[in-house]
């Protein structure tokens, strides 16, 4: 082989090399790509995370939560609230106390921000309606600072609650005047109104005011009467108590 030939094969291969090494930096390195389903499974992975701290919870607490709303007491009740359904699931007396602290814990940070807006809910009312009614029943008053030493009973009750439509009835059925709060009704009027037609409220007795309708803005719980709802309450000597 002459020396011109040489030259000419060794320039060659050296093109080939430095083509080859461009072509294989410019080959794209494939990366792992998550599927839809394993995209969905980490997202309600952080979702339940977030929930159970919400709640005061440890991951497996709520882990165990869900499986307990799976069986029978979902289906009784299917809109228990965690620190409940844990607390009635409870296998120790240990557990059952952690739940109903965590509970108490809980309630008492709820009241304590419906309050406030109650109060800033009150002052916007008085701004942009001064002197108009709330509830748009006919006759209903709009929430009172209680019935505080009046003697009348106070009725709480709230929605999807077949037994306080129940008692309703049958306390106007005796002709009983009461003052009726409803829990859970989120400020709402029209909440509030379409309960009590479901309930089967009189108007009539309302314009007369022996039957009131309240939101009730955390007093239920103020009042530390045990027990589930309806609650029928009267002041004696100083102290709510189941009628």
């Amino acid at each position: 082989m002459n020396r011109g030939l040489a030259q000419a094969i060794g320039i060659a291969v050296a093109f080939i090399v430095a083509a080859g090494d461009g072509f294989a930096q410019s080959v794209p390195v494939a990366t792992p790509r998550m599927t839809p389903s394993q995209m969905q499974n980490a997202t309600d992975a952080g979702l339940d995370e977030r929930l159970a701290r919400d709640w005061g919870l440890r991951p497996e607490e709520w882990t165990r939560y869900r499986q307990v709303m799976q069986g029978p007491l979902g289906i009784y009740s299917p809109s228990l609230d965690p620190l409940t359904a844990l607390g009635i699931e409870a296998r120790s007396d240990e557990e059952r106390n952690r739940y109903a602290e965590l509970q108490v814990q809980a309630e008492s940070r709820r009241v304590s921000k419906e309050l406030a807006y109650q109060r800033a809910y009150d002052a916007a009312w008085q701004r942009l309606f001064p002197g108009q009614q709330r509830v748009n029943l006919p006759g209903a008053q709009a929430p009172s600072a209680g019935n505080k030493g009046s003697g009348r009973l106070a009725v709480f009750v709230k929605a999807d609650c077949p037994t306080c439509d129940q008692r309703v009835r049958q306390l106007q059925a005796a002709g009983t005047s009461f003052d009726l709060y409803m829990v859970g009704s989120r400020q709402d009027d029209t909440r509030i109104r379409q309960w009590a037609t479901q309930a089967g409220v009189d108007p009539a007795r309302v314009r007369a005011r022996t039957i009131t309708i309240n939101h009730d803005a955390g007093r239920w719980l103020s009042l530390g009467v045990p027990g589930e709802l309806p609650a029928v309450v009267r002041e004696v000597n100083g102290q709510w108590q189941r009628q």
